[in-house]
């Protein structure tokens, strides 16, 4: 119970930041096209040092199990993910089908967890999560989405900022290397930038939508009950046949039981898509996280 109550009240701290964010753009000091410049600052800025800091860690064979165990429950945990909402949503409703089976585990994701266990390690855990979803957004969610296998674009995936840092990570972690103190200052103060920015974006996302429509289309309603309740108690139930290391597990839960990653309005606007179907679902969810990321990490308290 104690741990639901420290995320409910980080979930309420970054709701703040959503607000202003959403009263930024109603009072027009921010644009669409100011919005949309804050995402890239976030997506090829912020979330890659936050990434590559976690890494920035004393090699030991202990991290380095850590690490591995944290690749396969993350790998395991996001197949299940993809298959519970193709199950349910199939090649009919791909909006929802991406948006269900990928959360937000980057932009609220990891400053959730950053936030909650106040301890790079659990950073370091999801880091893993963060990267294979980014991969398999750019393969199997460009399939999800078009519906055609010869759509992958293999150089999306290999210039991506976040597999890129996750793979600086990953060699900073095996070399004995320190930064030097500027340097060091400079990645922490970045880094801390993480929440704020991501949810003064999606008020911005939200400050956009009409109200009305967000709580009046059903499936919207669905694909938010999969993404925020459904796949998170199954994710629990995955995680506690995993032996050992709470933290890791409790880490990864917390980032799959995220909202609709805003990914797939980026995705829908590329194939040309309902735009505003994809952005009802990040909405939505995200506003309903408050209610069930607590709710959901309570449950698996009792779970794992």
């Amino acid at each position: 119970m104690e741990l639901s109550m420290i995320i409910l009240k980080q979930i309420v701290l970054m709701f703040i930041y959503m607000m202003i964010g959403f009263l930024l753009y109603k009072k027009k000091f921010v644009t669409k096209q100011g919005s949309k410049e804050l995402g890239l600052i976030l997506l090829y800025v912020i979330l890659p040092v936050v990434i590559v800091k976690a890494y920035l860690v004393t090699f030991s064979a202990e991290l380095l199990r850590g690490l591995a165990l944290s690749f396969a429950a993350s790998l395991l945990v996001l197949l299940l993910s993809m298959l519970l909402s193709r199950v349910v949503f199939r090649s009919r409703y791909p909006i929802e089908q991406f948006s269900s089976a990928f959360s937000n585990a980057g932009f609220i994701g990891i400053p959730l967890v950053e936030m909650t266990f106040n301890d790079s390690l659990a950073v370091f855990y999801v880091s893993s999560f963060v990267a294979l979803l980014n991969i398999l957004q750019w393969t199997y969610g460009i399939v999800v989405m078009t519906g055609k296998k010869d759509s992958i674009a293999p150089k999306k995936i290999t210039t991506n900022p976040i597999v890129i840092s996750f793979l600086l990570g990953i060699i900073l972690f095996f070399l004995p290397v320190e930064l030097p103190e500027v340097l060091n200052s400079a990645v922490t103060a970045i880094s801390s930038m993480n929440a704020p920015v991501a949810m003064i974006i999606l008020g911005t996302y939200l400050a956009q939508m009409k109200l009305r429509e967000l709580f009046t289309d059903r499936m919207v309603y669905l694909c938010a009950f999969m993404r925020l309740v459904v796949i998170p108690l199954a994710t629990a139930v995955l995680l506690a046949l995993i032996p050992g290391n709470e933290m890791l597990k409790m880490s990864v839960l917390i980032v799959a039981a995220t909202p609709v990653g805003s990914n797939v309005a980026i995705f829908a606007q590329m194939e040309d898509m309902d735009y505003t179907q994809a952005v009802k679902d990040i909405c939505l969810s995200t506003l309903l996280c408050i209610v069930t990321i607590p709710l959901v990490v309570s449950a698996a308290g009792v779970i794992l």
